[in-house]
């Protein structure tokens, strides 16, 4: 990708964040929205793991046919990432794509605790701010994201 399709990125991720904040999150519907998102990579035949935290709280947890423990670690790393960031996984690591640095280099965190790879996506609520974070491990990173904020949409639009 060249520095003009980065920002556009950007710009597109940053829009999805600004759209997609939660009036309440507790922990059932955590596990709603975590069961929403492991159904609907379930009946695409995706091999995915589904983790949804509120801070450092695993609200929920699933591991589809087809996953390993590395799914389970690249889940809490990027969930790591969005808490200490505040942002997706995906805009962070598409913020240091641009600016050419790894997470070591910018933030001096290591890559064996935080992964800014796509998949996991900050609950923010409304009047509040972040909470916790949604994520999903097993597919490549454009698309765990694009299945995460696919599902909080869906989610969203039919808690109102």
């Amino acid at each position: 990708m060249d520095e003009a399709e980065l920002e556009s990125l950007i710009a597109e991720i940053e829009a999805q964040e600004a759209e997609l904040r939660f009036p309440s999150f507790s922990n059932t519907q955590a596990i709603a929205l975590g069961a929403a998102i492991a159904e609907k990579a379930r009946s695409r035949g995706q091999a995915v793991t589904v983790d949804i935290r509120r801070g450092e709280q695993q609200l929920f947890h699933c591991a589809l046919d087809g996953t390993s423990a590395d799914n389970d670690q690249w889940a809490l790393r990027k969930a790591r990432a969005v808490l200490r960031f505040g942002h997706s996984s995906f805009l962070t690591g598409v913020r240091l794509k641009l600016a050419k640095l790894s997470l070591e280099e910018k933030y001096f965190v290591s890559g064996l605790e935080y992964s800014a790879h796509g998949g996991s996506f900050p609950v923010n609520l409304e009047g509040t701010g972040l909470v916790g974070a949604v994520t999903v491990s097993g597919l490549p990173q454009e698309e765990d994201h694009a299945l995460v904020v696919e599902c909080i949409r869906e989610f969203l639009g039919a808690a109102n």
